[in-house]
């Protein structure tokens, strides 16, 4: 009998007789196993796991988009629990391999591609550090002001890191109530680092700018001996043992650590267990997610600087809502090492700040490799705040432009950057279903949880919405393993495309809400900063949920004057370009002083 003959045969065969010639094929592979020289063959062992049958295929076929004749479903049944052994053993066998939190794939992203020119050839950290000017009598000007103002009057003596974080604890106190943007508020712990920096600045030992200047993180950064909690009811009280290694950086560099700030639970969105975190200009609304926290503290004066973290908008979105800047490096540039895992392939850290030379102040200090992060790598970061901005070319897409998200601001944007002498220039990328790529970060996720959902403790989360973590996670089990490397691929095509757009300009202008940039720019590891241009006139409450007719979002009339920005994205690792023009259209327009009223 040919193999084709062979395989019509066994699919005409009826079930029972197909699971009988299964059942003799297996005795027989047991038999051959044991001969001398035998390769080894797939499907072999034992069976593990529930019986299916053709039906469940049948079903299952719904969820992946394929279809199965009947022979086929019945062959697949009946091999469905050998084929799968292997894979329940791991999970659920006797021999079942703990996956530490800590434990990232074999497979490692690098977004820097082959015949590709990648980041500045050499180091260069010049910052403007402008004239702080006097020293505020009023407490509220004190805290709203930059981390350069407040690193050159706490240098010359003007100011003390401990009054400075009194200033800020005393604000926390106060507003926090009305935001829910502090987790943790670490008083102790912050006076006794800005009382060890006071001390070391009078005895001459200045570490840097960030010295004694009071910050607040993510609450997905480990802090040692104090609790971190993502954000989440079942790691409420997790206490790790060691810091972050962002947060060693930023100590070592002489920063007092003053609260540990809200996120949306699991790094989506801005509700977390102590409920939802809210936008100082609007407090009727959330301040978006899920860097909820830093971009809510940071608005309203209630740190210096926060840092934050991006899988896909986290730092862009609530820097939009709550007026402030959020520069979003390139992936690899800062070590997670120490950081809540959502996805190993496009989680970034990077800072929420009150204006762009401050982003970079903070960024000088985290950057660099470690061993601890195998995404992590070398990088050269160049910035010199004096350098001209004219001639460099800006990219940006005349269709989007023109429809939602963007308004005249984002129009406005590029005449402000013709008018710095920059050259614009429209550009476009092909007409991919790049929303196709969130498999990827569904998978991912699933994956840096699985044992939240099969133990059940999903169940815990506040919110059990259709577009929250603990469905996103359920539904991710059944996503195709081979729709997962398709992805992949296309996540190859997407990188080796916007490298070819990025190579004809320097930087891109976008509206900061585009999705699909926010989803090409996060898969490709650009880097990007979103500054406040402007103000806009909202009717209407903003939300990242999804809507719900039984719980409308509150209605403004007359309408509420809110910030509004733009986002700059740049080629990886020159997040000094896009600081350069940014600081440039800062100084030109001149709105990023501005704060909300009532704090």
């Amino acid at each position: 009998m040919s193999m084709k003959s062979r395989r019509q045969f066994l699919t005409r065969l009826p079930i029972g007789v197909l699971g009988a010639f299964a059942a003799f094929k297996l005795q027989a592979q047991a038999t051959t196993k044991n001969v001398p020289g035998t390769a080894p063959t797939f499907n072999d062992g034992a069976g593990a796991g529930p019986e299916v049958t053709d039906m469940t295929f049948a079903q299952a076929e719904k969820l992946v988009q394929v279809r199965m004749t009947p022979a086929q479903r019945e062959q697949a049944a009946s091999s469905w629990r050998t084929s799968m052994a292997g894979v329940l053993e791991r999970r659920t066998g006797p021999n079942k391999v703990a996956l530490e939190d800590s434990l990232a794939p074999a497979t490692v992203w690098n977004p820097q591609l082959p015949g590709h020119a990648v980041g500045p050839a050499a180091d260069r950290f010049q910052p403007a550090m402008d004239d702080a000017g006097p020293l505020p009598t009023r407490d509220e000007d004190i805290a709203f002001s930059s981390v350069v103002q407040l690193s050159q009057w706490i240098r010359s003596g003007r100011l003390t890191s401990e009054r400075l974080t009194r200033i800020y604890i005393a604000r926390i106190k106060r507003f926090n109530p009305k935001l829910r943007c502090v987790i943790t508020l670490l008083e102790d712990h912050a006076l006794k680092q800005a009382r060890q920096a006071d001390r070391e600045i009078a005895a001459g030992k200045y570490r840097g700018p960030l010295h004694g200047i009071p910050w607040g993180g993510k609450d997905l950064l480990d802090t040692a001996d104090i609790r971190t909690t993502y954000g989440a009811e079942p790691f409420r009280d997790r206490v790790p043992k060691e810091d972050a290694a962002v947060v060693k950086r930023l100590h070592d560099a002489g920063a007092v650590m003053v609260a540990k700030l809200s996120m949306g639970a699991l790094a989506l969105n801005d509700i977390w267990f102590g409920g939802q975190t809210m936008n100082p200009w609007v407090p009727e609304e959330g301040s978006g997610g899920s860097s909820a926290g830093p971009g809510s503290a940071t608005g309203a004066g209630l740190v210096a600087f926060a840092i934050g973290s991006e899988t896909q908008g986290s730092i862009i979105d609530p820097a939009m809502r709550c007026g402030v800047t959020g520069l979003r490096p390139t992936f690899g540039r800062v070590p997670r090492t120490g950081a809540m895992t959502l996805c190993w392939t496009m989680d970034k850290l990077g800072p929420l700040t009150r204006s762009v030379e401050d982003t970079m102040l903070i960024l000088h200090a985290i950057t660099g490799p470690d061993a601890g992060d195998v995404y992590s790598v070398p990088s050269r970061l160049d910035y010199d705040a004096g350098a001209s901005v004219k001639g460099l070319r800006v990219g940006y897409f005349p269709d989007w432009m023109k429809e939602a998200p963007a308004t005249e601001l984002d129009r406005d944007a590029v005449k402000t950057l013709r008018e710095l002498g920059l050259e614009t220039k429209p550009v476009s990328l092909p007409d991919w279903p790049y929303d196709s790529l969130n498999l990827l970060l569904f998978a991912e996720a699933a994956a840096a949880f699985e044992e939240l959902t099969l133990s059940g403790k999903d169940a815990e989360l506040t919110v059990q919405t259709p577009d929250a973590w603990p469905n996103l996670f359920r539904e991710s089990r059944f996503l195709s393993a081979v729709d997962y490397v398709q992805a992949d691929r296309l996540r190859r095509k997407v990188a080796q495309a916007m490298a070819e757009l990025m190579s004809e300009v320097d930087l891109l202008l976008i509206p900061s809400m585009r999705d699909d940039m926010m989803v090409i720019s996060n898969m490709t590891g650009q880097p990007s900063l979103t500054l406040r241009t402007g103000f806009v006139h909202i009717s209407q409450a903003r939300s990242d949920w999804a809507p719900d007719p039984a719980h409308p979002l509150p209605r403004f009339s007359p309408p509420r004057r809110v910030p509004y920005g733009v986002t700059l994205v740049g080629r990886l690792f020159e997040e000094g370009v896009i600081a350069r023009v940014g600081r440039a259209m800062e100084r030109k327009l001149k709105v990023a002083h501005e704060r909300p009223s009532g704090f």
